[in-house]
Parts: C-alpha cells; sequence; structure tokens
C-alpha cells in the first residue's frame, strides 16, 4: 500500500501488490501521516487484489499496527474512496465496506471517477473543519 501524501491533506495510495515491496515502509508513511495531527483522507485508484495472499507474519505486523494506531485512525483518517468506474463493481464492493469500517476504524467510500473522490474528500474536510 504505497503512499503520496505530496497533496496532503489528500493521501493517494495503492492496493498494486509488487513482489519484494517493503511493506514496513508504507507503515512508517501511515504513521507519519498520523502524526502530523491533522484529519486527511485516503484515496485509491487501485482496489484491493485478490492477487496476493498476505502471510501469518504480514497479518500478524498489520494488526498489531492497528491497534497500536486504533485512536489516530478513528480520529485522524476521515474515509477511504476508491475510485472505481463500474457501478456494478462499486455495488459489489459495498457489502465490504461495513466490515472495513469496523476493523480500519474509517469508513470506505466509493466514487465513479477521480475528480469526483477528490470532491467528496474536500467535502469530507469541509465539514471536519466547521
Amino acid at each position: 500500500m504505497p503512499m503520496n501524501s505530496a497533496e496532503f491533506p489528500l493521501v493517494w495510495m495503492s492496493f498494486a501488490h509488487e513482489p519484494g515491496h517493503d511493506t514496513q515502509k508504507d507503515f512508517d508513511e501511515f504513521a507519519a501521516n498520523l502524526q502530523r495531527g491533522e484529519p486527511f483522507v485516503l484515496l485509491s485508484e487501485t482496489p484491493p487484489g485478490d492477487d496476493h495472499e498476505h502471510s501469518p507474519e504480514e497479518k500478524k505486523r498489520t494488526t498489531l499496527w492497528m491497534k497500536k494506531h486504533k485512536a489516530q485512525l478513528r480520529s485522524l483518517v476521515l474515509a477511504l474512496i476508491m475510485v472505481e468506474p463500474s457501478a456494478a463493481k462499486r455495488l459489489g464492493f459495498k457489502a465490504f465496506a461495513g466490515l472495513f469500517a469496523k476493523v480500519w476504524g474509517y469508513p470506505l467510500l466509493f466514487a465513479a471517477s477521480r475528480e469526483q473522490a477528490i470532491e467528496m474528500a474536500h467535502e469530507l474536510l469541509r465539514k471536519t473543519n466547521r
């Protein structure tokens, strides 16, 4: 889940799995965004793939990281907005959204385009700054 924080508070991430990718770098980047202490929105144009099975070590690392950052995740990450042009695929992902929110502590939302995702993110940020 490489992250690009250049447009913070809009943080783009990728779920594309690259062999040999250092996931610790991803967690460090995520933690650095949380350390800013400012609300932000995650956005992605790459849906999670079924092509990568996480090892027990990866699952354990993720669970421990999430527990350590639980309060920050719930208070600072306003949502993850997935860009998915296909209405059928967006509908299919919605069943997963409830479970996602329970696990990660922030909602999973869907947009039909990058532009719509950015618009949604700005609206979430405006509501937070009121």
